[in-house]
């Protein structure tokens, strides 16, 4: 368990049904479907939905709004994320309608003892993410017994076999689009008539932070251009326990 993480009550934790027998009740289930269950599952002022809002977060909070519009997003502002994803952010918020975005920074004290220079993505990539982005988002899933992201089994890698739910320490960690194809997603976004991720049109197919996002060639996983050259291929949110 992971030690910076703050910890759920013991009432909160025993409340709750195990990840296992909500992922077998929900692993034919739809987005909406799963998005659903969380509400129901924890509450409505116990979930949030975790979004990066890069070039497909758009289906994803799409799916939620017609779900509950009021549900909160957090967003983690790194400090380093482009221009178009800030704008991308607010595009999306004003499109859907959303009512509860709530843009999470890393701490300045952190940020000034640990990367004075703005140097350690360069040096050190996995402790930027972690004082950028994981520990962010630990203080900001305080409140809340379960969260919801967007991840998909054909991303490949480390996400080719996740469950629909999971268990993320003593929190419930819903993964409604697990099972969804990537046309199912061009479907939501032609259907929808969504905006686009300023950077698709420039070739990126999968954007992060600046200094560790690049472009991807055709062929490629849509991943490649994150932390591009190193062994590095998630920042530390789905591989630490967040409770």
């Amino acid at each position: 368990m992971n030690a910076i993480a703050p910890q759920l009550s013991s009432a909160s934790v025993s409340a709750l049904p195990s990840a296992a027998e909500l992922d077998r009740g929900l692993r034919d289930a739809s987005p909406a479907e799963i998005i659903a269950a969380a509400l129901k599952t924890v509450g409505r002022e116990k979930v949030a939905l975790v979004s990066s809002f890069g070039t497909e977060s758009a289906t994803l909070l799409k799916v939620m709004a017609e779900v509950d519009p009021a549900i909160p997003v957090i967003f983690l502002d790194t400090g380093w994320l482009f221009e178009e994803t800030l704008a991308y952010r607010d595009t999306l918020i004003a499109t859907l309608g959303l009512k509860d975005v709530r843009s999470i920074k890393p701490a300045e004290e952190t940020l000034s003892r640990e990367d004075p220079d703005r140097d350690l993505w360069f040096s050190d990539p996995d402790a930027c993410c972690r004082i950028r982005k994981v520990e962010p988002l630990a203080r900001a899933l305080k409140p809340f017994d379960a969260w919801v992201n967007g991840r998909k089994r054909f991303q490949g890698s480390m996400r080719a076999d996740i469950p629909v739910v999971e268990h993320d320490g003593a929190r419930l960690k819903f993964n409604p689009f697990a099972n969804v194809s990537r046309e199912e997603l061009e479907a939501i976004f032609t259907r929808a008539k969504l905006p686009r991720h300023p950077l698709v049109a420039s070739g990126f197919r999968s954007v992060g932070c600046m200094p560790c996002t690049s472009r991807t060639t055709e062929g490629e996983d849509e991943r490649a251009g994150r932390w591009r050259g190193r062994a590095k291929t998630e920042c530390g949110i789905h591989t630490m326990k967040t409770s």
